[in-house]
């Protein structure tokens, strides 16, 4: 019985919360429709000029004002729980909440009167007085808002006693992520509305009313999004702080870096927070066109494997067994080779976490000793067909990541945006919830945290959307913004010509509403921090099939490539890893280079949307590891054909010279020619087989392990046995109820 009725009480509280969320959600669309004009309204009897409808405290920010808050985020539905940003406003009795009162003319607010005042410290009073006093030895100590506040707004006494002890709540179990320490809570639900609206995991949620609320998930459950940690960043108080990062350092300790993160393809603006010689952790950094301010977990928490399994010294194989040698010894080792190497057996492999600095100091190198062989790693990645890479147009993301917010229907091709890139499932859910987004999807089915009509798992499904009849083809004529976006992956299948064609013969068939004045919505979504910039410096397979010519490959350069397939790699040639781990690509290697990771260099590197991005310099590399561009100038030297620049800026001007784009930084540079690139697309895969029945495979299969900084991070391993496993055994569980249905 108390079982049923506890069950009952947690139905109930879903409910709620779920009403609550969409009624805030309705709420905060009618706020932003209503935002048409600009109002005069007066505060602290100066008058301000502000948008009407917005809300209260944000008109006072924009005038200077700082207003207290806790609950209330930019981001985020209105909640009105903390009452922290109370203000006087006239003809009312009461002060009131600024983050709930929106501008209209005329409006008149004081923000600076005893009133507010006493308010504020009233409410402060309140939120200490069940608070616990264990600041020493909170993780949030030094960042708690909490504590500035109380410092700022808060008395110098408390006048509550409460002879059973302040309120005690038992912490939830969120996972390996995310710490709880819920006595410390003061239900703001910061929390509670990122999971529900930004990370589309409604499983956490609030039970119960008054002092006997709590924030946890309705069924003991672990947090499985990509996106738990930013409600780390999000929560005001110590109540969710870092798991990993747990009593290891104080803020005031670290040495902050600004610089860019090579997760995956979408180049998020991160902070890398260093003590000595060690990365300590990774926060979002603002940018509102690429990541505005939220993060993977990948991106946050695989910083432990920068300091595990990594390439400290030169190595030279011998026997079974490598041996430590100097730089010069492996350098010279190297260059005896490249000089008695007939050029057409030579091969240059470049990995997905390579930067556009390495790319072109080997691609030089490879150019003046008379190779043109050049490929990238991965699946198929040897074999893979070059589809218009003369076009920028026709392999970055052009609908730019913070336009996909404006689209009205798309068609995800092969593609997991959720695994591949989550701050771009982060935007679609936005477009979804927001702007009425109709997508469709052809591959495996998958939960993309949003509704969507699956149009099948194999090749031939895209074809329905040529099917006039066809639900989806009905909402794509519909559409004024649509968009298509093809998953990295595609170009990997054996038949991926054949999605390529389609796609090109569906953009053709709307290219009135495809390609606008300032609409672009053909799109390829690179799941990789490098591809882009090989793309755009020409480091892309030359037309000729790779894996035909390995047999006669004597040399091959892995710059990274630590997704290569074994069978490319012929038995007796001469190989050399250059990278920061000892992964996949180092257990071929005859000599080893050891490079320096993206933490411990200055370089550049172009997301999917074709923004071009600098990574800086926040440790040193350890031990003997180099930076990757300074590696191959030094070995072009003791090769004898020595590159034309010694230093970055030179370099750079080297880089400039191959692509313009690659030296404009921060700016997503408009493609032109798009329609000219379809028509290329359309006539190099004029000839492409119908794909039939061939399956669409899952291109990330373990979204914690894609590359080597995260198969040495025990963190992600951690994250990847709680969460892959929980989620394979969820769709095995759907699978088995699709079949009994």
């Amino acid at each position: 019985m108390l079982h049923t009725l506890a069950v009952g009480r947690a139905r109930y509280a879903l409910a709620r919360s779920i009403r609550n969320a969409q009624s805030s959600t309705a709420r905060l669309l009618s706020t932003t429709n209503a935002r048409s004009e600009k109002v005069e309204i007066f505060i602290n009897n100066k008058p301000v000029m502000a948008e009407q409808g917005e809300a209260v405290i944000q008109a006072c920010e924009q005038a200077g004002i700082d207003i207290p808050r806790f609950c209330y985020h930019d981001r985020l539905a209105v909640a009105g729980n903390c009452r922290m940003c109370l203000v006087e406003m006239e003809r009312s009795p009461k002060p009131v909440a600024s983050c709930a009162i929106p501008v209209t003319a005329g409006l008149k607010i004081h923000t600076d009167t005893p009133l507010v005042h006493k308010a504020r410290e009233g409410v402060m009073e309140f939120l200490l007085a069940n608070h616990p006093l264990d600041c020493p030895i909170c993780d949030q100590g030094g960042e708690c808002d909490l504590q500035d506040q109380s410092m700022r707004y808060g008395g110098d006494r408390g006048r509550f006693y409460e002879p059973a002890g302040k309120r005690a709540v038992e912490n939830k179990n969120l996972g390996p992520l995310v710490k709880t320490e819920m006595t410390r809570c003061i239900q703001c639900t910061r929390c509670v509305r990122f999971a529900n609206e930004v990370a589309g995991a409604p499983e956490l949620g609030t039970t119960g009313r008054g002092n006997d609320m709590q924030i946890g998930t309705y069924v003991e459950k672990v947090l499985a999004t990509e996106m738990s940690g930013n409600i780390i960043d999000l929560c005001p108080v110590g109540a969710l702080t870092s798991k990993p990062y747990s009593f290891t350092a104080r803020p005031w300790e670290l040495k902050k870096t600004e610089s860019i993160d090579v997760m995956d393809g979408i180049g998020s603006n991160i902070r890398v927070d260093s003590r000595g010689t060690e990365v300590m952790r990774i926060l979002p950094r603002l940018n509102e066109d690429v990541n505005t301010e939220w993060i993977s977990d990948k991106t946050r928490f695989a910083y432990d494997g920068l300091k595990r399994q990594r390439l400290t010294a030169p190595l030279i194989r011998q026997g079974d067994k490598f041996v430590p040698a100097t730089w010069q010894e492996a350098l010279h080792a190297v260059a005896d080779r490249l000089r008695t190497t007939n050029p057409a057996a030579m091969q240059a492999v470049a990995g997905g976490l390579a930067d556009a600095e390495s790319l072109v100091a080997l691609k030089d190198l490879f150019n003046r000793l008379g190779s043109e062989n050049l490929t990238l790693d991965g699946p198929r990645g040897e074999e893979a067909p070059v589809l218009g890479v003369d076009i920028r147009a026709n392999y970055v993301l052009n609908t730019t990541l913070a336009g996909v917010e404006h689209a009205d229907a798309v068609l995800l091709v092969g593609t997991n945006p959720r695994h591949e890139g989550a701050i771009l499932n982060t935007r679609l859910r936005s477009a979804y919830l927001y702007n009425g987004l109709e997508v469709a999807l052809v591959g495996p089915r998958m939960d993309l945290t949003y509704d969507y009509n699956h149009l099948g798992d194999d090749m031939s499904a895209i074809d329905a959307v040529f099917n006039k009849g066809h639900p989806f083809a009905q909402k794509l004529a519909a559409a004024k913004r649509p968009m298509v976006i093809l998953g990295s992956g595609v170009a990997e299948l054996p038949n991926g010509e054949y999605l390529y064609r389609r796609v090109a013969d569906l953009v053709n068939q709307h290219k009135e509403k495809f390609f606008q004045p300032d609409w672009n919505g053909f799109n390829v979504f690179h799941r990789t921090a490098g591809r882009v910039a090989a793309m755009d410096i020409g480091f892309v397979p030359n037309g000729q099939s790779t894996h035909q010519q390995s047999p006669s490959s004597k040399f091959m350069y892995l710059l990274s490539a630590d997704d290569i397939e074994p069978r490319s790699i012929p038995k007796d040639a001469f190989v050399v890893y250059q990278g920061h781990h000892g992964d996949v690509g180092a257990h071929y290697a005859d000599v080893i280079l050891p490079g320096a990771a993206y933490t411990e260099k200055t370089s550049t590197f172009v997301n999917t949307e074709g923004r071009t991005q600098m990574t800086r310099a926040a440790v040193n590399p350890p031990m003997s590891a180099r930076e990757d561009w300074k590696v191959i100038r030094a070995l072009s030297e003791v090769a004898g054909i020595p590159l034309p620049y010694e230093d970055l800026p030179t370099l750079r001007g080297r880089m400039h010279e191959i692509s313009p784009t690659l030296t404009r930084f921060d700016t997503a540079e408009p493609c032109f020619f798009a329609q000219l690139g379809i028509d290329q697309l359309a006539a190099k895969t004029a000839g492409a087989k119908a794909g039939g029945k061939s399956p669409i495979p899952r291109v990330v299969t373990d979204y914690y392990l894609t590359n080597p900084i995260t198969r040495a991070s025990s963190i992600m391993a951690k994250c990847s046995a709680v969460f892959t496993k929980a989620k394979t055994d969820a769709e095995a569980l759907e699978v088995s109820k699709q079949a009994h249905a």
